[in-house]
């Protein structure tokens, strides 16, 4: 008498588990590569987005908006700021500045209107860091 036996053994069935396991997981992390790297792109072209409209702020008020006045100087006129020909409604076509593509606001700096520096600290939203975690500067 044989005994026909269908189906997979304990052994086989993890083997199969596991493969599957190790498969899933590279391909995971290949997609959060790409998420990560997407922000990244992101946050880099929101910098270059922000160039524009604070050119032609200096070019109607002859500086930057200094460090104080931040970013928010686009969109609504600085109180203080001798600058006749502000355009109404601001620079930036919003009511909100736009925030990094991990939602933190751009780390503003200006040295008294004759240069500027937009940052965003990247993922651990610290200053320093590599990859993903680094700091993305309208000076890179």
């Amino acid at each position: 008498m044989q005994v026909n036996q269908k189906g997979f053994s304990l052994l086989e069935i993890l083997i199969a588990v596991t493969i599957l396991g190790l498969v899933l997981g590279f391909v995971g992390q290949n997609l959060m590569g790409q998420l990560d790297e997407g922000k990244i792109d992101t946050t880099r072209n929101q910098i270059t987005g922000l160039k524009g409209p604070l050119n032609d702020f200096k070019r109607h008020c002859n500086r930057y908006p200094t460090t104080d006045q931040g970013l928010e100087a686009l969109i609504s006129k600085p109180g203080g700021l001798e600058c006749k020909k502000y355009r109404p409604g601001g620079y930036l076509g919003s009511e909100t500045v736009p925030q990094d593509a991990w939602g933190e606001d751009f780390d503003y700096s200006s040295d008294s209107g004759r240069k500027y520096v937009i940052k965003s600290y990247g993922a651990d939203f610290t200053e320093g860091g590599e990859g993903v975690d680094g700091d993305i500067s309208s000076e890179d």
